[in-house]
Order: structure tokens, then sequence, then C-alpha cells
């Protein structure tokens, strides 16, 4: 059946709606970033970039580092975005868009976010790195989406929901659970990394449990993922994309990994003081990874 233009809205030049980008102009390796302004950041170090494209906040650049074909593409901030970011890379390489029907072949992407975030460890120290071996969805996309768990997934959230049940009862969240691809994940570990569980977080302020004015509804949220571990990981850092990108890239048949630059240690208060020299040592690293690896 083909899919019907209000749902795969295509512009004028037969690109996908928002992103902005034709099916030749991506890669099979992607990495997310959240800031426009990180893109360059992470293209500076291409030998040579074949495509850039600019739409709203999502700024795509395609490239070479030696015979590795790579795109970089800014999500902004939020699984609101990551929701229409990873549809329309998903429709990209597994939609015929001529006849608006999914190819019998379906190809997979590998999705490498490279962000910022926040630990709720105290022996985690600030201008470290951690790799997302799990999300923790506190910001509900992925309630909208007929999903099947894996085993461990199923046992995570399980536990998530049992010690979690009376802050959310309060604020009306039902948590989800999402698991990195464990491929990509062992081609990451091994680097003197931290490894742990990530909360996506709907927002900046209060959903991460910070006061500045406005009073948090949710406090004391931190002492209770103290109390969850699980396959020998603790619930390690805040931010707001990983779990919307580890549920939909496994619903659509991708493998993704996060990985994060901690800026911020949220139980001693501490922030980086060179946040900028971190991110880019963080991204460097994640490349050289990328050209030793079989990706």
């Amino acid at each position: 059946m083909n899919i019907k233009e209000s749902e795969l809205i295509l512009n004028a030049d037969g690109s996908i709606y928002h992103l902005h980008l034709h099916p030749e102009q991506i890669a099979n390796i992607v990495i997310t970033v959240g800031d426009p302004d990180r893109v360059e950041k992470v293209s500076k170090y291409f030998d040579r970039i074949e495509h850039k494209v600019h739409k709203r906040e999502f700024f795509t650049h395609t490239g070479y580092i030696g015979l590795k074909r790579i795109t970089v593409i800014s999500t902004g901030i939020g699984t609101d975005n990551i929701d229409i970011v990873l549809n329309e890379l998903d429709a990209l390489v597994n939609i015929d868009f001529n006849n608006r029907t999914p190819k019998e072949q379906q190809q997979q992407l590998n999705l490498i976010r490279i962000g910022t975030s926040g630990t709720m460890r105290t022996e985690i120290p600030v201008d470290s790195f951690l790799l997302s071996q799990y999300g923790i969805g506190m910001d509900g996309l992925l309630n909208y989406y007929e999903r099947t768990l894996n085993a461990k997934e199923e046992k995570l959230n399980h536990l998530i929901s049992e010690c979690l049940h009376e802050k959310i009862a309060k604020i009306g969240i039902r948590p989800t659970v999402a698991q990195a691809s464990p491929e990509l994940v062992s081609i990451f570990s091994g680097n003197g990394w931290h490894n742990g569980i990530t909360v996506t977080a709907t927002g900046f302020y209060a959903p991460q449990n910070r006061t500045i004015r406005a009073k948090s509804a949710v406090s004391g949220i931190f002492e209770l993922f103290d109390t969850v571990e699980f396959e020998n990981l603790k619930v390690t850092n805040l931010e707001m994309e990983t779990a919307g990108i580890f549920g939909l890239a496994n619903i659509l048949g991708h493998r993704a990994v996060s990985l994060n630059a901690i800026l911020a240690n949220r139980r001693n208060g501490s922030f980086s003081q060179d946040p900028e020299r971190i991110v880019d040592e963080l991204i460097r690293k994640s490349l050289e990874i990328i050209l030793s690896s079989s990706l």
C-alpha cells in the first residue's frame, strides 16, 4: 500500500520534509549531535565533504574520513526532535520515494549520539566520558509506539517502575526503557569510559530536578535512582535524547549507541571549566574508534 502524502511528506525537490535531505545524501554511519554548531565541529575532521544541507535546526554534513563515509546531523534538543530525525532518516533509506512504498531490502543504519550530559554519581568526575548501555525515558515519546521489549528491557522496566512508583504517579509519567545496540556497545567499550544507564528527561530544569525559582515536583528522585542496579550498571546520568534514540532505532531495525561528555556533576554541583575542549576530545576519540572499527 502506498504511503499517503500527508504521512510521508516530501518537498517540491523530492527531499524529506523536515531534514530536507535526499536518500543519496546520508551515509550508513550517522553521528547525531544536539547542537547545530557541533556539526561543523565534527565535520572539520572529515577529509572531504560531499553534502551540506541546512533546514530549521537540522544541519547535515556528509563526507569521508579516508574510505569511511559518515554523516553528522544536528537534532536540536529533546526527544520530540528525535522523533522527527529518526523517522525521516529511516524513510530516506527504507522507503522508495517514487512509489511511496517500503523497500523490499531494508537498510540498517549505525546511529552514534555524541552529546553532553550531567552525572548523578559522586564517583563520576566532570570532564569524563560515559557510554550509555540503556536509556530510561521520562519523556513519554516511546509510549506512542507499539513496541516489543526484549527480556533485558522487560526486567529493567519492571525494576524502574517499582523504584519510581510513588514519584511518577504524582506527575503522571510512565517511564520507558530501551537498550543500546550490543554490537555498537562492544565497539565503543574498553576505552576507559564509564558505563551506565542514562535517564532521558523531557526538559532541562524541573524534569532534571533543577530548581532556580520554579520548584521541582520530583525532588529526591536522584536518591531513588541510587537504589537501581542492573547487570552491574547503575543509573549514572541525565540528558534529553538517548532513550528516544535507542527505542526508535530498535523499532525501526537500526543500531544505536550514546556517547556522553560529562560536563556537570549534579551531586557536588560542579561544572566543567572547559566544556568545548572536553566535547572536542569526545568527538576525536569517537571518530578514532569509528575509523578503526568494522563499521
